[in-house]
């Protein structure tokens, strides 16, 4: 199992703060660094800095030559598909290889809103993602390219330079694994991710799905990369969680049993549990893993999982 952390640019980092969760990501077993892709935490976050992914990503290359970058995800809706595929591969280039990249249908309307993005229906959105995944391999795979799609089209593109891996692998982000979004993944993904809140026997039951598709398409289901993400808190004792359980569900203005049920399909407790159940996710065959942790919590939380989680798997 390859593991990564996932760093949300809307919580608020400093490219400082980045460089030294990379460092004690890759002394602690870590391999990649993931970001999200937003312009916006909420309508009121004027206080917070919100670097952009794609700038941030370019720089980390740079300024560290061993880790592997990721984005989880781009949202398809933010950029024309072929200025995504020169991006992305300009990435590639400059990381000599080290880039994952990942893209998405797009989800966060109160951005799309702000911004002055058009926000279809989620079907519509699912649907640009399929004529974006296609034009992107395509323009990085061919000389020249053409596609005319519903919703986006290219004519006659050139675009160099061409990504260093070949090929370079396209993830899907699947938040939930719906159904059509599992759909478009067997028909053009190289790989599935499904965040931030699944248990290993509900994504089975995806991944089963995902098996049914890609036979109908006629593509080995084996050959898709599977991922999964997690929202990610270690502790020491039953009683620390439950303070956290109560702490939250009241911040969040929820009820303790709902907020301990919702956190019962995330990564929390003790680093036992967290063994148990990480086995468990590569018996179903994840070979990625991506926890987020809490924000400023994160080097603690490496640090406490590179010991006693990722040495023993």
């Amino acid at each position: 199992m390859e593991f990564g952390v996932q760093i949300e640019p809307q919580f608020s980092y400093t490219f400082e703060d980045i460089l030294e969760i990379t460092e004690a990501a890759l002394q602690n077993g870590f391999s990649t660094v993931w970001f999200s892709d937003h312009f916006m935490l909420d309508k009121d976050s004027i206080d917070r800095v919100l670097l952009d992914p794609w700038l941030v990503m370019a720089a980390l290359t740079q300024h560290n030559t061993k880790v592997r970058v990721g984005s989880m995800v781009f949202c398809q809706s933010y950029r024309n598909p072929a200025l995504t595929a020169k991006m992305a591969a300009s990435l590639d280039v400059l990381s000599n290889g080290r880039f994952e990249f990942g893209i998405g249908a797009g989800w966060k309307e109160i951005e799309y809103k702000a911004y002055g993005y058009p926000f279809p229906s989620g079907k519509t959105r699912i649907k640009q993602l399929e004529d974006a995944v296609q034009i992107i391999r395509g323009i990085w795979t061919n000389e020249r390219f053409t596609f005319k799609g519903d919703h986006y089209h290219v004519e006659d593109v050139i675009s160099y330079p061409k990504p260093v891996q070949k090929p370079m692998p396209i993830w899907i982000g699947a938040q939930e694994g719906k159904e059509m979004i599992l759909r478009t993944t067997a028909k053009y993904g190289d790989g599935i991710n499904v965040a931030w809140m699944t248990t290993p026997k509900d994504l089975d039951k995806r991944f089963q799905h995902l098996a049914q598709y890609c036979k109908q398409y006629k593509r080995n289901a084996a050959d898709i990369m599977k991922s999964v993400g997690l929202w990610t808190r270690a502790f020491e004792t039953e009683e620390d969680m439950e303070t956290a359980i109560i702490e939250n569900a009241k911040a969040r203005k929820v009820s303790a049993s709902d907020y301990r049920k919702r956190i019962s399909q995330a990564l929390w407790g003790s680093t036992n549990h967290m063994l148990s159940r990480l086995r468990e996710f590569k018996q179903i065959g994840v070979s990625h893993v991506v926890l987020m942790f809490p924000h400023k919590e994160e080097i603690e939380h490496i640090k406490t999982i590179g010991k006693s989680v990722i040495s023993k798997l």
